[in-house]
């Protein structure tokens, strides 16, 4: 018997919040508002494994948030 998983319950690996990942219908998912930079999508797949929230994933396609988490210091 197969199981569709259309929804999935997620805690984000970033922030620790809980955001619902649909990964049998990803045209409806909550990743897909956002569009990220090609900097943040290649951070994101090198530093995690697993989907992050929307949230953190619009904070991480601001470069100076972006650049504050690969290297912890400012861009200033």
């Amino acid at each position: 018997m197969e199981t569709n998983r259309k929804h999935e319950h997620k805690s984000c690996p970033r922030c620790g919040n809980a955001f619902t990942c649909k990964v049998g219908d990803v045209a409806n998912c909550q990743c897909n508002t956002v569009r990220l930079n090609k900097e943040a999508c290649d951070f994101i797949s090198k530093k995690y494994e697993d989907c992050l929230c929307s949230n953190c994933m619009a904070e991480l396609n601001n470069r100076p948030v972006l650049f504050k988490e690969k290297f912890g210091g400012s861009p200033h």
